[in-house]
């Protein structure tokens, strides 16, 4: 494996790692302290949108499936396409909700696909 290939797959692994996170804060700790302060939500905001915030977690863990789910089942097209499919969810919630997003969901996604292409 080239080292492009090898950050490429790394940086893919992570994006998916991320997701995966995202999936336990968001359905998992939303109301925890540690939901509590990654989202800057109070413990009232928290519990009112608890499970609008578990259906996103749902979402964010759909995305790390496809990822993984094409790295070993060797499907470059899969990976893409849920390399693809965070960039516009990161970008949405950076329009919709904080720019933060962009940079911590759309971004590394980017630069896998970017990677991935070389």
């Amino acid at each position: 494996m080239t080292p492009i290939a090898l950050t490429a797959l790394l940086v893919t692994v992570l994006v998916a790692v991320l997701h995966g996170y995202f999936l336990v804060l968001e359905m998992f700790l939303w109301t925890r302290p540690l939901g509590l302060r990654t989202f800057r939500n109070t413990p009232e905001k928290a519990q009112i949108t608890r499970v609008l915030a578990a259906n996103q977690g749902l979402y964010n863990g759909f995305l790390a499936a496809g990822i993984v789910a094409g790295l070993l089942l060797e499907q470059p097209v899969l990976v893409t396409f849920a390399l693809l499919c965070v960039v516009v969810a990161g970008s949405y919630g950076a329009i919709s909700v904080n720019r933060r997003i962009f940079f911590i969901q759309a971004l590394p996604a980017m630069v896998a696909l970017g990677l991935r292409a070389l």
